[in-house]
């Protein structure tokens, strides 16, 4: 992981990184998905397309010159696997951290003045069982702190979630609706950065937590989630979804159902 990391830009095969452990190509592809959550593959995809990221936000190097510096060979490949991981096209991220970021929320969801909402209450269903996702997510530092919590269906967190929603602080969450199915929890908790480049590439500041899986059946879970957020360990995949992109499409949920017909 370590190596996959000083050198995003050369992928290594699965042969090469099971020598460095020692190990054979089959038992180092079953020991990393035990520790990361994740294929080798998929660890160093995540690893070049957050690398990628940082060099969009914070040099001046075209998209196409990060596409070959990241060991791309096809401007298309990088672009479209991009805009999957992370949600946007690379020109769109590098405009959204050239803006303020409240003036970029408003154009992103034509919204209206930002405040984000509490966590919607629990309410029981008519059989008494708990629609959507439910759980509690616990801090390890005080200070405002948004908290953007997603269901995936992989335990690497990378694309849209499923369902999610985002908190104003740390504290119990509700994520509805949800389809029936088996998902991995996520949560990433940031201190509010007007500054769009601290919210994308956040570093220190930074929490994480996950939980699961979990099952939702009959558009509810069995079991409530604690979620306890902790800074990123080296095991970790990166989290390579645009944040300000999530906080833009919950308020903008916020604000439909405030506002019927608000687009």
């Amino acid at each position: 992981m370590a190596a996959v990391r000083r050198r995003p830009s050369e992928p290594l095969t699965l042969r090469a990184m099971a020598e460095m452990a020692d190990l054979s190509p089959f038992h180092f592809d079953r020991v990393f998905r035990a520790v990361a959550g994740a294929a080798p593959f998929e660890f160093q995809a995540a690893v070049r397309i957050d690398e990628a990221k940082r060099l969009l936000v914070t040099t001046d190097l075209s998209v196409t010159e990060v596409c070959f510096e990241m060991g791309y060979s096809s401007l298309g490949t990088f672009s479209a696997r991009f805009a999957r991981l992370v949600g946007a096209s690379p020109a769109s991220l590098r405009r959204i951290a050239q803006r303020p970021l409240q003036d970029e929320l408003l154009r992103l969801g034509q919204l209206g003045p930002l405040r984000p909402a509490a966590p919607p209450a629990y309410r029981p269903d008519a059989s008494g069982g708990a629609l959507g996702v439910r759980g509690e997510i616990t801090l390890d530092r005080p200070g405002p702190t948004l908290v953007f919590v997603g269901l995936f269906s992989e335990r690497i967190p990378q694309g849209w979630p499923v369902a999610g929603t985002i908190l104003p602080r740390p504290g119990p969450f509700r994520i509805v609706p949800v389809p029936d199915g088996r998902y991995h929890l996520l949560a990433a908790a940031v201190p509010w950065f007007d500054d769009p480049q601290r919210m994308l590439l956040p570093g220190d500041a930074l929490r994480v937590g996950t939980a699961g899986p979990t099952t939702v059946h009959g558009g509810g879970g069995a079991r409530r989630l604690g979620v306890a957020m902790r800074p990123p360990a080296p095991t970790d995949p990166p989290i390579v979804v645009a944040l300000p992109l999530l906080l833009a499409r919950r308020v903008a949920l916020i604000r439909e159902r405030a506002v019927p017909g608000a687009r």
